[in-house]
């Protein structure tokens, strides 16, 4: 016997409860699906940069996992700045910065790029040392008339001849030879400008040395006492006396002090390169200038008078 039911009759409390217990259940798997980060969906676009994970390596591509619902691939011509060695330590599990250069091909893949992520945070990088003043390195990769270039990581730098020390100013051949030198080593360089719109990136080898020098000459100058011998290199000469590098800091050796016999000029005497000792005569602290003798290193030819000569001798 069939039992007909009211369809306006109210639902019973039992019904009400399976009912609030289905909904509870529906939204703590929901909450679940959303905290589990294989299920993390982004609509991404050209200029997103994300970490990714390496899921193949071939020859003329990598297939990268990034997390995206979609798996995207690096064609070779987008990892142009990995050299052999870095492209042969690539393993599959690897993270990687990947660059996204288009959502989605006819395959429904990302198109991805290592270069112009290495580039993406290469800027960051420089930006951040212009803004802090930090020192970087970078490898010098060529040169041109006007200066070296340096490469950081996909970006290319240019570090103008008058902002290195290296480089004489004499003759452009001179310049040149001293440049070609250069190439493959590598630079402590301070940037003076970033213009990422433009490309644009100059650097400083000789703010980067000065400032180092700096710091070595305040902890040189603490160290320093009146009366101390050191040893020096000749850093320059001028008409009033010689500069002389002790090690961090250059001191002034007065034309006075270099000899105890006449010199009209320094260049008699001394040129740049000269290893000399040196007695420390002054510190000035808060000028940081340090004054510095040669003669008074050696005896003073009026102590040795009596060796040489007698009393009543004729001269």
């Amino acid at each position: 016997m069939r039992i007909a039911t009211d369809p306006n009759a109210s639902p019973s409390p039992d019904h009400d409860e399976q009912d609030a217990a289905f909904e509870a259940e529906e939204r703590a798997l929901m909450e679940e699906f959303l905290r589990n980060p294989a299920h993390d969906y982004r609509n991404l676009k050209y200029g997103d940069t994300a970490d990714g994970k390496i899921m193949r390596v071939d020859r003329d591509e990598l297939l990268v996992d990034i997390g995206a619902k979609a798996e995207g691939f690096v064609p070779a011509r987008e990892m142009q700045s990995l050299s052999p060695e870095d492209r042969a330590a690539l393993q599959v599990g690897d993270t990687i910065l990947v660059f996204i250069v288009q959502s989605e091909d006819k395959e429904g893949r990302a198109i991805l790029s290592v270069d112009k992520a290495r580039q993406e945070r290469s800027w960051r990088v420089l930006q951040s040392a212009h803004e802090t003043g930090d020192v970087i390195s970078a490898r010098v990769v060529n040169y041109n008339k006007g200066g070296l270039l340096v490469n950081l990581d996909g970006v290319r730098g240019f570090v103008p001849a008058s902002q290195v020390t290296g480089i004489s100013r004499g003759p452009d051949t001179q310049k040149q030879s001293d440049m070609a030198r250069m190439v493959n080593t590598d630079l402590k360089l301070k940037v003076i400008e970033i213009n990422r719109n433009r490309n644009r990136l100059i650097l400083s080898e000789r703010q980067a040395v000065q400032e180092s020098r700096e710091s070595k000459k305040d902890e040189l100058l603490s160290n320093l006492n009146e009366g101390d011998v050191r040893t020096g290199v000749i850093s320059s000469v001028c008409d009033f006396g010689a500069f002389v590098d002790i090690g961090g800091a250059d001191g002034l050796v007065h034309l006075s002090e270099i000899s105890w016999s006449r010199v009209k000029h320094p260049n008699e005497v001394l040129k740049v390169g000269d290893k000399v000792h040196v007695t420390i005569l002054s510190i000035d602290q808060d000028r940081k200038r340090i004054a510095l003798s040669i003669k008074r290193t050696q005896s003073e030819p009026w102590t040795r008078a009596g060796d040489r000569y007698q009393l009543g001798q004729i001269v």
